[in-house]
């Protein structure tokens, strides 16, 4: 059991992340692709990832590394998870391959205790190699880039939702019916917030820092998860709320109300950037088809082209990332 121990201080400075955190969505979605259950919503995403990651499969050479530092079950190193990724992925990942060597040796070797062996690449990362470390960097950006960015838009959709729901939940019940609501594994009674099961028995004291509550949309529904080592700022990373969930199918079945299901799967597919063939080849539909539907969305302001040579590069607009996410435009 995982015990938290909160003061009143504690109390007053617990809140809830404003935006997803890239790298605790990063890792937390590797042990996603290990989880036995399933959901309707990542299905698509899940099946898509574990072809790319099978022996063989078109990433699995290039982030093998970083599945190496991820184990399906257990302990996985606190470095990988740096607080300066609340600011984005960049700073995220300067912090991760800036880690220092007394720090990577410590965590790679709880690793190695928790797992039993390590690989060779794993264990240089832990003396802090050059060459390991430019490994981890370019496998964790070749990972984002994959599997992370693309769904980032539904990312947001679904933390912005949980952050409604749980301010609501607060306003009503307080702290305390806050962080009874996070899971059903987790009982608070104003001064310990305990979690049953938990892998290790352990207790965290606060001690006046306040939690940091981290909602993640890769999370799965299993128990909340904290750092392992207690003197990092405390967190608590919990699944986002199933209504959240639903907030994301919500916006694209009324995007697709609004456009049509094959102008609506266009934007989808161009949210990070696609050709007309890509997009032609996707939605199995000719090129003259593939750019008769971007023109529409071009001249509605959704759709930005930029041509390059033979080839066509769509990427959406601001108007067009606020539509795909169900929010309202950032205003200018």
């Amino acid at each position: 059991m995982l015990r938290i121990h909160f003061s009143s201080a504690d109390l007053v400075r617990t809140r809830i992340s404003s935006t997803p955190d890239p790298m605790w969505e990063l890792a937390l979605s590797i042990h996603l692709l290990r989880y036995r259950g399933t959901d309707p919503l990542l299905g698509g995403w899940k099946n898509r990832m574990i072809a790319d990651l099978k022996p063989g499969g078109v990433l699995r050479d290039q982030v093998s590394l970083l599945l190496a530092l991820n184990p399906p079950v257990g302990y996985f190193p606190d470095f990988l998870t740096p607080p300066e990724a609340a600011t984005g992925f960049a700073p995220g990942l300067e912090a991760v391959l800036s880690t220092p060597k007394d720090r990577l040796r410590k965590e790679i070797n709880a690793l190695g205790d928790a797992q039993g062996s390590l690989s060779g690449n794993v264990d240089d990362v832990g003396v802090g190699s050059t060459r390991a470390l430019g490994e981890l960097g370019t496998a964790i950006s070749r990972y984002h880039e994959t599997a992370i960015a693309p769904m980032w838009d539904r990312v947001r959709t679904a933390v912005d939702a949980d952050r409604g729901l749980r301010a609501r939940t607060m306003l009503d019940s307080g702290t305390e019916g806050l962080l009874n609501t996070i899971h059903p594994t987790v009982r608070f009674d104003g001064s310990v917030l305990e979690i049953s099961e938990y892998p290790s028995d352990r207790d965290v004291y606060l001690e006046g820092r306040g939690l940091q509550l981290v909602p993640s949309y890769f999370k799965t529904p299993s128990k909340p998860v904290c750092l392992f080592d207690p003197d990092l700022p405390p967190v608590l990373v919990y699944s986002v709320h199933h209504e959240a969930r639903a907030a994301v199918v919500r916006s694209q079945e009324a995007l697709a109300a609004l456009l049509g299901r094959t102008r609506a799967a266009v934007v989808d597919l161009v949210a990070d950037g696609s050709t007309t063939t890509e997009i032609a080849r996707r939605l199995e539909v000719s090129p003259a088809a593939a750019s008769q539907h971007v023109a529409v969305l071009r001249e509605a302001g959704l759709v930005h082209s930029l041509r390059d040579r033979n080839t066509v590069l769509h990427t959406l607009t601001p108007l067009g990332h606020a539509m795909l996410a169900g929010r309202s435009p950032t205003p200018t």
